[in-house]
């Protein structure tokens, strides 16, 4: 068995590993809101993701098609298959620390990050698509910023449909809304985070030369869909923890509007190709509800730790997915 296919099995085997881990390290975010004002049990929520994640993983291609080719072009990547093998190493670690310390990082700020470290280390900085990855950058950046503006209209407008109705009636309505905003934000998950794992995989088809194109082959896309299906049954309780209570006091009402806030966002980057980082959008729509009801009411000092942790994963995942790729070197 030659060299190149060890690698491009091994990575096959990373980026589903990497689509389970971004299942039970992101599904958090999807159901906090849902677990925390009981409008369903943690068990019902996980299923319910589930079930969401994968229907949403195998509807869309565009996102995967943008980190396939908009980060570094697979068909001129000197060594492709130890940089991307590097790189879903990096990111796995990185998702792996966060997870443990129950920081809601971003799986997409991991892998992009760790994409072009990689690259970088095995090619110097002339690599990059630097049009493709600013582009990339910008949705990622300013996602959280539309999903806080967001957060904060659709809570000033429910706050003024239902100024005069009765609380317990109002609460009892918004639980059952929930459900379906819980259901609506999964979907938009999976077809937005899963189609990373297709991205990579394809990346590593075309630079080991087994593949032609940028479209993801039907295995690729069921294989990515199964693997963020099954991470998300898994959960993360930890992240749930700090989402779902720890950024502010949850009402059905708030919840409700956080969940179709984020759900709009990354459904809407989806359609436009963006790859987005779904903690980032849910945790920024969470703020912005918060902020419109009552701007003490947010634990402003647990949003500053995730924004910190926001602005630090992509250079640390860069850097130890250069590492990696050093160390992968001796060997490959």
């Amino acid at each position: 068995m030659d060299t190149v296919l060890i690698l491009t099995i091994l990575i096959v085997i990373f980026a589903l590993a990497f689509d389970f881990i971004n299942g039970f390290h992101d599904t958090a975010n999807a159901i906090a809101t849902s677990v925390s004002t009981r409008a369903m049990s943690p068990r019902q929520a996980i299923i319910l993701a589930a079930v969401m994640n994968f229907i949403g993983a195998l509807t869309f291609t565009g996102v995967a098609k943008t980190i396939s080719k908009d980060i570094v072009d697979p068909y001129t990547l000197h060594d492709g298959s130890v940089v991307i093998l590097a790189a879903l190493i990096a990111g796995i670690a990185w998702n792996l620390i966060t997870w443990y310390y129950g920081i809601p990082s971003s799986s997409s700020h991991a892998l992009i990050g760790s994409i072009a470290g990689a690259a970088i280390s095995a090619a110097g900085l002339d690599i990059l698509n630097y049009k493709g990855f600013l582009k990339i950058l910008q949705s990622l950046i300013l996602s959280p910023f539309l999903a806080f503006g967001v957060g904060f209209l659709v809570m000033f407008i429910f706050r003024f449909l239902f100024k005069n109705s009765n609380l317990s009636k109002t609460n009892k309505g918004f639980r059952l809304f929930q459900i379906v905003t819980a259901a609506m934000q999964a979907y938009t998950h999976g077809t937005n985070d899963a189609q990373k794992a297709m991205g990579i995989i394809t990346m590593a088809l075309i630079a080991g030369g087994y593949h032609t194109s940028t479209d993801i082959p039907l295995w690729v896309r069921v294989s990515a869909a199964v693997a963020m299906g099954l991470g998300t049954s898994v959960g993360g309780w930890k992240i749930i923890k700090t989402v779902g209570g720890k950024i502010m006091k949850i009402k059905p009402i708030n919840g409700a509007a956080a969940d179709l806030s984020s759900a709009l966002i990354i459904f809407s980057a989806t359609t436009l190709h963006l790859p987005v980082s779904t903690t980032h959008v849910i945790s920024s729509a969470i703020m912005g509800v918060g902020a419109a009801q009552r701007v003490r009411g947010v634990k402003w000092g647990v949003a500053q730790r995730i924004v910190m942790t926001w602005i630090i994963t992509l250079p640390a995942s860069a850097i130890i997915a250069g590492v990696v790729y050093q160390l992968l070197h001796l060997f490959f």
